[in-house]
């Protein structure tokens, strides 16, 4: 049995330093503790640290990937791995998904509540409004190769707009142009809102674009009287200028527009931390989002649902996906659209994603793949080995079919992951420039394990080191630079 703890310190750790005999008293708010609160907790050096080790400077903490570690306070999303729960604001999902908007949701993710009739009307005409780029776009996005990948067209954009935005920049304006606006300032908060309707309003049209610019067509300016996803599916489609009926199909613009509201956000993941890692220096808001479509464009992040597709092609139909199966519990092969890092058991997106499925395939025919799909998906929720280590399908699984479907190529699927999910990021950097604590630059802590302190030695006595990781790869080089290499009386220049 255990000592009972007084009452004015039972909320907090008790923390007893071995090396010592010490000790320590540390506060638990919110389920959580400081870690700050260790860099209290030092001791003489012991037999084993080095000076690098700094141990009479206080303990650091170290997680390696962020896998518990609370970088910030939000109140934005919460999400529950272990039950599946997934909630916008404190409203559920699966509600969101079949009562709300794309742009309502955006709304209430971005100023904490669901908007009035009147509130919404002013956020919707403003982020429409706001959707046509400057004409010299144009010649940006042209000016990339034709078969440059749609995510580096769309992070290039990003950061290319807010090279227009003076105004947008606390490099040029002033590093409280945003913050100031914790503590009300009307200016502050009309300008932060002015990037955000610009954000959100270019983002469909830059993406059109990157679309557009790889099939060599001409750039369509976004119309009026449609919703956010109809306006993007038209700027991604429409042919003819004279043809003013053209109107998108509306079942793959609600079943976009759902898609949309599922990836909005998903708290602290990757590409939103990279997004306030970057804003935490008060940069403008367009390269901190530029830093998160970058970060989103890594296959771990935003490559997920593509992966799912190319797995699915490579079974090549439903009699080989046991064969399939083995492989991966093998380790031969690896199971996309399985599994997720916060959700230990169904990711609550999934099942609102396969309604959304059916009534795509009912307008575009069901996919070649889905058997297949169908075939994995059943038998892995039914094979122990994938049961037991919570292995069950994941939004991914669902929305790669779906955009297949719709005729999007493989390698957009990211860019309608960013698209949705540069309302997240805002959400966050919107809190974050409003915290009434203001902002702190996130710079976060090493443990060095590198040489300890080491003398120089001129180059004539020093011993190489060899190894692949120890040296410079030797490249191979063709065409011109390998007949230059072989040219007499080079210029040392």
């Amino acid at each position: 049995m255990g000592k009972s703890v007084p009452k004015d310190t039972q909320d907090s750790l008790t923390v007893t330093d071995n090396r010592t005999g010490k000790t320590y008293t540390v506060p638990i708010t919110h389920n959580s503790i400081p870690a700050t609160a260790f860099k209290a907790i030092r001791a003489p050096p012991g037999q084993h640290d080095r000076a690098e080790d700094e141990t009479d400077k206080g303990l650091r903490v170290s997680d390696k990937g962020f896998l518990n570690t609370a970088v910030i306070e939000s109140a934005i999303t919460y999400i529950d791995g272990e039950a599946g729960v997934l909630r916008y604001r404190g409203y559920p999902i699966e509600q969101l998904a079949e009562h709300s908007s794309f742009l309502e949701t955006s709304y209430l993710l971005i100023y904490g509540s669901l908007p009035s009739k009147s509130q919404f009307s002013t956020f919707e005409n403003e982020v429409l409004l706001h959707g046509v780029m400057h004409a010299d776009a144009a010649g940006f996005f042209r000016s990339f190769r034709y078969d440059a990948h749609p995510m580096a067209m769309l992070t290039s954009s990003f950061a290319y707009l807010g090279s227009y935005y003076r105004e947008a920049n606390p490099s040029l304006e002033g590093q409280n142009l945003y913050t100031k606006g914790a503590k009300g300032d009307p200016a502050a908060l009309r300008n932060m809102d002015k990037q955000i309707y610009r954000l959100i309003g270019k983002a469909t049209t830059m993406a059109a674009m990157a679309y557009r610019v790889r099939q060599g067509r001409e750039f369509v300016t976004p119309p009026t009287g449609l919703s956010y996803t109809e306006s993007f599916l038209y700027q991604l489609d429409h042919l003819s200028p004279t043809d003013a009926s053209y109107r998108p199909s509306p079942v793959l613009a609600r079943a976009l527009d759902v898609l949309f509201l599922l990836h909005a956000d998903h708290e602290m993941n990757a590409s939103s931390t990279t997004v306030l890692q970057t804003a935490s220096s008060l940069v403008d808001p367009f390269s901190a989002v530029a830093a998160g479509c970058a970060s989103l464009y890594g296959p771990l992040h935003g490559g997920a649902n593509e992966a799912v597709i190319r797995m699915l092609i490579s079974i090549g139909s439903p009699a080989n996906v046991p064969a399939f199966l083995e492989s991966v519990k093998k380790r031969e092969k690896v199971l996309s659209g399985f599994g997720h890092r916060v959700y230990k058991t169904s990711d609550p997106r999934s099942y609102i994603i396969r309604k959304v499925a059916d009534e795509v395939f009912a307008v575009t025919g069901k996919d070649e793949l889905l058997d297949t799909a169908m075939a994995l998906h059943d038998a892995a929720i039914k094979d122990q080995y994938f049961v037991s280590r919570k292995l069950a399908p994941n939004v991914d699984f669902w929305s790669g079919l779906i955009y297949r479907a719709m005729g999007f190529p493989l390698d957009f699927f990211p860019v309608l992951f960013v698209v949705p999910r540069v309302v997240g990021w805002l959400a966050h950097w919107r809190q974050m420039m409003l915290s009434p604590d203001g902002v702190k630059i996130w710079r976060p802590r090493q443990v060095y394990v590198g040489a300890e302190k080491r003398d120089y030695v001129p180059i004539g006595s020093r011993v190489a080191v060899e190894g692949s990781k120890m040296s410079p790869s030797v490249v191979p080089h063709s065409g011109m630079t390998r007949r230059r290499n072989l040219a007499e009386n080079r210029s040392k220049l």
